[in-house]
Order: C-alpha cells, then sequence, then structure tokens
C-alpha cells in the first residue's frame, strides 16, 4: 500500500485538505531514519524533540521554522577527507529532518548537549480560542452589551 485514500472522510469533514496534504506528504517524506529523535510530551502543552547529533556542533546544525515547519539540518564539513579511515562506523553525513507543527505551537529554544539536540516546543493558544464559561440569564430581560437590564 503506497498511499492513503482519505475520500471517504471528505463526506463529512469539510476544510481539511490541508490534513490530507499533510498527512500524504509526512508518508512520502518519511526517508531513511537518519538521525534518529524522540518526540516527548513534557507537559500538557509543551514538547521536545530530541535527535541524537552525534559529532555535529552548534555551527555545523541550522534550526528554522517557517509557516508551521520545522526544519532541522546538519551539514558537516567534510574534515575526513584527509584521513585514512580503515572502518567507518559514526554516521556524519549531512542530514535534513522537518516536522509539521500545529497551529498555535511555537518553538521555545535549542539546546545541544551531550550529542543530543533538544528542541522545546509549546502549544500555546489565544484567549480568543480558549473555552470560556457563558453565563445563563433566568430572567427574560433583554441583553444589553453582555449585561441584562436589570443589573
Amino acid at each position: 500500500m503506497t498511499a492513503f485514500d482519505l475520500s471517504p472522510l471528505f463526506r463529512s469533514f469539510i476544510g481539511f485538505d490541508r490534513l490530507a496534504d499533510s498527512l500524504e506528504a509526512a508518508y512520502r517524506s518519511e526517508g531513511n531514519g537518519y538521525p534518529p529523535y524522540n518526540i516527548e510530551r513534557t507537559s500538557e502543552n509543551h514538547y521536545r524533540i530530541s535527535m541524537a547529533v552525534a559529532g555535529f556542533g552548534n555551527d555545523d546544525l541550522d534550526v528554522q521554522v517557517k509557516e508551521n515547519i520545522l526544519t532541522i539540518r546538519g551539514s558537516k564539513k567534510d574534515e575526513e577527507a584527509q584521513k585514512e579511515l580503515l572502518y567507518r562506523g559514526i554516521a556524519n553525513r549531512n542530514f535534513e529532518r522537518k516536522f509539521q507543527l500545529a497551529d498555535y505551537v511555537a518553538v521555545k529554544g535549542a539546546d545541544l548537549k551531550d550529542g543530543l539536540l533538544h528542541i522545546d516546543l509549546a502549544r500555546e493558544v489565544p484567549e480568543a480560542m480558549k473555552p470560556r464559561r457563558i453565563d445563563i440569564q433566568n430572567d427574560s430581560k433583554p441583553m444589553i452589551e453582555g449585561k441584562s437590564e436589570a443589573a
């Protein structure tokens, strides 16, 4: 199976075209698995991506966010060409890994420690989008700008 058929969902879900496109893009872009990474939920609205980037320094890594796509690139200068390696077991190849971020998810910071790149993310829902409680009026007086005339 090389593709997902999401057409049955379009009969009852309207405006989810972007979701279908994101699922198909994620399925196609899942490459060779290098470098390995973890995604963890650290609290209700906080996440962390930890990526194993042994051998890469701050100058070799590039982390960018554009239009809800987090892109992590690693490019290593070919210093190994001068060495005569008898066995190469450490992969120092260039990479690019992309993550599609949900709406209102922002990158809070990145930290490189002990060969692991940690990227902290947080979901920040605007106040206008958060649920709010609506008071129910018991009298039949008309409402004026959110307050009853009796008030």
